[in-house]
């Protein structure tokens, strides 16, 4: 069997929500592209360590941190832990995000909505903002890349189903726009994907497993996407072929 030959070392990454979805796949793929990875998650603990055992397969480092992104302590705490193993963060990704189940708004309770907007807006905010303070060269960093994860539905306002998803999608949105004009010159990108039906596990956590296969006729490819096709433009806008993309949100709907 050959040597495996690790990828030319590209930084340090943090990935929240790193252990399942399209999360995983961004941790993976960016391990096999030469990111070290730091794996947030909150409940599948296997889960994110097996993902982190394909990174080190890879031929580079991982760690695995416990983190509830609506909690500011916890937060600091993975990047903090980050950078203690592996180095200076220079990458960040915000893929930790609840739906909420399935409601019409007459329906939802405002213990779900304090729930979604806790971990999709204020998750979103918080890890972005401790990527800012390690990576600006305001702060004495050396600048970095930032890739929020929306939706879809923040367009097309999910009528229906979750408008309260949609609507924290459409926060993480306008976040996006506005701290990539707040932090540009501070060498530091910021740009969001926004994926529509995709086959995760986001579906089942909701309780419709099988959304993205019924709903495939509405797509213009025919088709849900994968979450390693999502991974792979999140790793674009990493990189430095994405070096004049800021405040950018990349649609990645299969024509939806």
């Amino acid at each position: 069997m050959a040597e495996l030959v690790p990828a030319e070392r590209q930084g340090i990454l943090v990935v929240s929500g790193g252990s399942r979805g399209i999360g995983a796949a961004t941790a993976r793929l960016a391990g096999a592209r030469g990111y070290d990875v730091a794996i947030g998650y909150l409940e599948q603990e296997e889960a994110a360590e097996e993902v982190a055992a394909d990174v080190a397969r890879s031929g580079r480092r991982a760690v695995v941190v416990r983190v509830d992104v609506a909690k500011e302590a916890e937060v600091v705490r993975l990047f903090e832990e980050a950078t203690r193993s592996l180095g200076p963060v220079t990458a960040a990704v915000t893929s930790a995000g609840v739906t909420g189940g399935f409601a019409r708004v007459e329906e939802v309770t405002v213990e779900t909505l304090a729930r979604v907007l806790a971990v999709n807006v204020t998750g979103t905010i918080l890890c972005a903002r401790e990527a800012v303070r390690r990576m600006s060269t305001r702060r004495g960093g050396k600048g970095g890349a930032i890739v929020t994860v929306s939706s879809i539905a923040a367009e097309l306002g999910g009528a229906g189903e979750w408008v309260h998803y949609a609507t924290s999608k459409g926060a993480v949105e306008t976040f996006t726009v506005g701290l990539a004009r707040e932090v540009a010159a501070e060498g530091i990108r910021v740009n969001g994907v926004a994926p529509g039906l995709i086959e995760t596990g986001l579906h089942a956590a909701a309780g419709a497993a099988d959304r993205p296969r019924r709903l495939a006729a509405t797509i213009p490819l025919g088709r849900p996407g994968t979450a390693v096709e999502v991974a792979e433009g999140i790793l674009w806008l990493l990189s430095p072929a994405a070096s004049y993309a800021t405040g950018t949100v990349l649609r990645l709907g299969g024509g939806r």
